[in-house]
């Protein structure tokens, strides 16, 4: 074979091997195109569903009500439902019944609320039942009114353990500072009625004061902090609301505190609180998984199926 031949072949080969290789190339930047289908994607899981709307209405802006949405966020996503999250900056009223009364006007497929008090917002959660928006309560229940459901633990069961844990931390006698949250709210009526009877019954701790911070971090940490000053021989205090606990922490950080400090709802800053010595113990009512069961309620309502009347989340105490 010439020399000249043996070249025109080489080009050739060379030719096919370049052709080859591109090839490979060019599909797999193809293939790296399309994303794979794992085991745990549900792309036609939201498309099947219809559309819904649900608007969640909590009583103030808190850490807790912040890890609630974001539990709820994740779950709706899932069912291809909008969220509406609303929340007055402080606890009030008007402003609740404000923002549900926009919602029902907007037409949503259901509406999760914590009332600030149960009582004077019974005639619109009625009003929505009424235009077939069925409405769950959260955190502290409105019995009175047209409500689909209640989502939560017992109240009252709540103030007891907290009762029956202040008791083993302190023998069962010493003074106590309560501090607690909106004084309408039924919620915190209930947790402070079963703390003090529990007290009464039980045990030889006395109550020195009662202060309601009405939703303020910023009134609950002064409250804390003149309560302090008025008796500064207490031996622990409970806090009966998500605000009073977080304020705790503040209150506890900056005096240097090391008084046994009670308090209800465990988020990540109490867990750190916590283990850092500035919470002895947690009284939750399991608010963790509050957002998955608002979801999964408000879409068995939306279908028109049935649900509990009360789904229980029950009571755990953190930090024994």
């Amino acid at each position: 074979m010439s020399v000249n031949r043996l070249r025109g072949w080489s080009v050739v080969l060379l030719l096919l091997t370049a052709g080859f290789l591109l090839g490979g190339c060019l599909k797999a930047a193809g293939a790296t195109d399309t994303p794979p289908i794992g085991a745990g994607d549900s792309p036609s899981s939201t498309s099947e569903e219809p559309p819904l709307t649900f608007g969640i209405i909590y009583p103030m802006v808190n850490a807790t009500y912040e890890m609630i949405t974001g539990k709820a966020e994740e779950v709706a996503r899932k069912h291809n439902v909008e969220l509406l999250v609303q929340a007055p900056d402080e606890a009030n009223l008007e402003q609740q019944i404000r923002i549900m009364e926009m919602m029902i006007k907007r037409g949503v497929d259901g509406i999760a609320i914590a009332p600030v008090d149960s009582q004077a917002i019974t005639a619109m959660i009625n009003k929505a039942a009424a235009q077939g928006i069925p409405v769950v309560c959260f955190e502290s229940d409105s019995p009175a009114s047209r409500r689909a459901a209640y989502i939560g633990a017992d109240n009252r069961a709540t103030g007891t353990v907290m009762g029956q844990t202040v008791e083993r931390l302190l023998s069962g006698k010493g003074m106590i500072l309560v501090e607690s949250g909106m004084s309408r709210m039924q919620s915190t009526r209930e947790r402070l009625l079963g703390l003090e009877a529990y007290l009464t019954q039980h045990t030889d701790i006395d109550v020195l004061e009662i202060r309601h911070n009405d939703g303020s971090e910023e009134r609950a940490a002064g409250q804390l902090e003149q309560m302090i000053s008025d008796h500064p021989h207490f031996s622990a205090l409970v806090n009966l609301d998500f605000v009073s606990s977080t304020s705790s922490v503040l209150v506890w950080k900056a005096k240097g505190l090391k008084r046994y400090n009670l308090a209800l709802g465990l988020t990540p800053a109490l867990q750190q609180a916590l283990d850092n010595g500035q919470i002895t113990r947690v009284i939750s009512q399991n608010e963790q998984n509050w957002g998955e069961d608002i979801i999964n309620t408000l879409l068995l309502q939306a279908k028109g199926l049935d649900t509990a009347k009360w789904i229980n989340t029950d009571i755990a105490i953190i930090g024994e």
